[in-house]
Formats: structure tokens, C-alpha cells, sequence
């Protein structure tokens, strides 16, 4: 049986920090709803908006995968494990906290705000050994069709985390259709429209909005305007 779950884009948790603006789908920090504590093990997805020349300080995580997507503006990333960089879009930022990280993010532009989804996956193996990694995949791959940007596999396309989870990002044209057909049986699938408007099946979404579905092996995404951007987020529904 076919189940979904709808998160209007309006109806997201917000939070004005004045140098960060942020949007929760899921219950966060002082936003907490108890109908919106997770998807399965996506506990996490969060649209944020840094100003110019300001960032998050260094802080601590353990035993969470956490996913960085940049929209727009570059963002200066340094870690306890001696990693600094730089991250804009078209990158993708994985990190494996396991058994504990520090890290820190900055706007170091002057000029420019930066937009990112910050994304938290509850991993299949706890404690494991601190990773980072980060990978500049070509946008024009995704045009028409979807793009993998995450799996549990170390060997394919994009990159990899400890959850039996994949990731895809897909930019179409109006009247585009692509069928989704999920890698693991049990697994639910989060559709997150960027940009545009589309329909998955016959339901239709707006820029921003989520739709969770359960209980099929497949979901059909038809773009229903120009320049139409997903993510589209294969994950276990057990915690």
C-alpha cells in the first residue's frame, strides 16, 4: 500500500539567527513538531542561508552522516581531521562523524550570501572512524535525467555513506518524465523540488515542498515548468 507524507514549503520550521536564515522540514534545534521528527533515517534537511562573511563556529557531531549540498556562494569548511576547503555549487560534501568530529563553516565572501541543504542521515554503524570527503560532479549530467550524487558504495557515482541510501539530483525541461525505481525493498523515498513545479504521480509539488512515499518500488517525476530541479532521497525506513 502506497503511503505519503506532504511537507508544504510554507509550512517548514524557520529560524532568523539575522546571519542565518533557516528553513526545517524535519524537527531541529527549537523547532520541534512531533508529526516531523524524521523520515525513516533522513532526520535532517535544512535550507539554509548564510550572509556575507558569517558562518557556523566550530562545534561538535558524533555518529551522524551528514550530507552538504551548496546552491549558491562558496562555503569555507575546516574539520578537526585537518581538512580545509571550499565548497560551491555543483560540489557535494559528505561526513562520517562515527565516534566524534569538530567543524567549523564560513561565508568567507564579502559580498555574496550562501545557500546550502544541510542533511543528516542516521547511520548503519555506529562509532566508526571520522571521514570526509568531497566530490565536483559535471550539473550538465543531470539535464533530463537523474543524477546519482550519494550510494552506500564506495564504487559508484558520487559519494558514499554508511546507510543503505542513494541520492539523486535531476534539472528537466517542462513536460520531462523520469521513473524512479528504488535500489532496496523496505526503502522510502523523499522528493525535494528546488526549483520549479512538478508531479510526482498525480500529486503535484511546488519550489521547496517534500513528499515522503512508502510502500512501492518505483515513483514516477513529471516536470511540469522549465529549469524543474529535484533531489530525490532513497532511504530505510528503520531506524
Amino acid at each position: 500500500m502506497v503511503n505519503t507524507v506532504y511537507h508544504q514549503a510554507a509550512s517548514r520550521g524557520f529560524a532568523d539567527h539575522g546571519w542565518l536564515k533557516s528553513n526545517h522540514t524535519f524537527s531541529f534545534a527549537n523547532y520541534y513538531d512531533p508529526e516531523r521528527l524524521n523520515f525513516g533515517v533522513l532526520s535532517v534537511l535544512n535550507d539554509d542561508f548564510v550572509e556575507a562573511g558569517m558562518g557556523f563556529g566550530t562545534h561538535p557531531h558524533s555518529n551522524m552522516e551528514i550530507i552538504s549540498i551548496p546552491l549558491e556562494g562558496d562555503l569555507e569548511h575546516k574539520d578537526s581531521m585537518g581538512n580545509t576547503t571550499i565548497i560551491r555549487n555543483g560540489d557535494i560534501q559528505v561526513m562520517s562523524a562515527g565516534k566524534g568530529i569538530t567543524h567549523s563553516e564560513y561565508n568567507r565572501n564579502e559580498d555574496i550570501p550562501v545557500k546550502f541543504l544541510q542533511i543528516w542521515v542516521i547511520p548503519n554503524k555506529k562509532n566508526v572512524t571520522p571521514r570526509y570527503d568531497q566530490i565536483t560532479l559535471a550539473p550538465e549530467e543531470r539535464h533530463n535525467r537523474l543524477q546519482q550524487i550519494l550510494s552506500p558504495n564506495q564504487d559508484d557515482e558520487g559519494v558514499w555513506i554508511h546507510q543503505d541510501a542513494w541520492f539523486h539530483l535531476g534539472k528537466f525541461n517542462q513536460g520531462h518524465q523520469e521513473t524512479y525505481s528504488l535500489k532496496k525493498q523496505g526503502n522510502g523515498v523523499y522528493i525535494f523540488l528546488l526549483t520549479g513545479s512538478m508531479e510526482v504521480g498525480d500529486f503535484p509539488l511546488s519550489k521547496r515542498d517534500g513528499l515522503g512515499i512508502t510502500g512501492t518500488a518505483e515513483i514516477t517525476l513529471k516536470a511540469m515548468a522549465d529549469n524543474t530541479e529535484v533531489l530525490v532521497m532513497e532511504v530505510p525506513m528503520t531506524l
